[in-house]
């Protein structure tokens, strides 16, 4: 059907005629519009659910790899290898498809978010930076009436502050006198190191970074670096021998308190040992010392079992 011959044979004056004309092209010219814009959607909302599926397929093959029975699942050593990349993944892959689906045209089914598990609550002694949000008018946006304050929503989100290097300086004023002609001045502060630079929040950082937390010297060195410090590894090694010299005397301490009760025992998770090529199933060493007087018979008696399949 032709909408525009069809105005031919009907009985109408040329100006009403020209109008009909118009309106009548400029709606298929709208409807032709429509059209394309409705193939447009309709091939993006199949890409989407092809890159839905695709991802749901995807985290279906994570959990499977993670949760599945033991004949299936990888073994425990390359689950513990490949765990935290497959948690980083899947979180990834989730919060891919919610974004799809939230902004996805059309009448595609949206699947409800999944309920997360409650968040353990932030520790209370940390020092909290409040950040007060107030609306733009106190007046009501409808009636103008002054707004009356009912309650107020919080939410807490946690923050660090990577390592921040500062420099302490210590100034030490010289007082001469005429009379007697000598000078009086403060004594110099007591330091770990003494005549270095490294006070002792830096050392404390160093050796808990590397003790603790078993980052290696020339990390730290590279953290140094982007804050355009410049500590060598050789610099760090040195702190960390004078440090160890330093806490001898703590240690020492330590071990006599220690050899004052009858016995000693420890249970302490050790690294997989790997004898021959092969990775025997020990999970930890128990150790058990005999300690004492001098005369027990059971002083400094060494014990150690492996315990396997634990």
């Amino acid at each position: 059907m032709k909408p525009l011959a069809e105005l031919d044979h009907l009985d109408l004056d040329p100006t009403a005629k020209t109008q009909v004309a118009a309106l009548i092209q400029s709606l298929l010219d709208q409807t032709e519009r429509d059209a394309a814009l409705l193939q447009s959607k309709d091939a993006l909302i199949k890409a989407k659910d092809f890159k839905i599926e695709a991802l749901t397929h995807e985290v279906a093959y994570y959990r499977r790899l993670r949760f599945s029975v033991k004949s299936e699942a990888l073994s425990p050593l390359q689950r513990d290898v490949f765990e935290e990349t497959w948690n980083t993944d899947v979180s990834a892959i989730e919060a891919e498809l919610e974004q799809l689906q939230d902004h996805e045209p059309g009448e595609t089914v949206v699947k409800p978010k999944r309920p997360r598990a409650g968040r353990q609550p932030l520790p209370a002694h940390l020092p909290r930076i409040e950040h007060r949000h107030e609306p733009e008018s106190c007046a009501c946006g409808k009636c103008g009436q002054d707004l009356v304050k009912i309650g107020e929503d919080v939410t807490e989100q946690l923050d660090v502050e990577p390592a921040k290097f500062t420099v302490h300086r210590h100034i030490r004023p010289q007082y001469a006198c005429k009379n007697c002609e000598t000078i009086t001045a403060a004594p110099i502060p007591p330091a770990v190191i003494d005549g270095g630079m490294a006070a002792v929040g830096l050392l404390t950082w160093v050796m808990i970074s590397k003790y603790q937390d078993h980052l290696p010297l020339y990390r730290l060195e590279q953290i140094a670096a982007r804050e355009n410090v410049i500590l060598s590894r050789s610099t760090l090694a040195e702190w960390v021998g004078r440090v160890g010299v330093a806490l001898q005397p703590l240690m020492d301490r330590l071990i006599w308190h220690l050899l004052q009760g009858n016995t000693l025992h420890a249970d302490e998770s050790v690294p997989r040992r790997r004898t021959g090529g092969e990775t025997p199933p020990c999970s930890y060493a128990a150790q058990e010392m005999r300690v004492g007087p001098s005369e027990s018979p059971y002083r400094r008696r060494l014990q150690t079992t492996y315990c396997c399949d634990v």
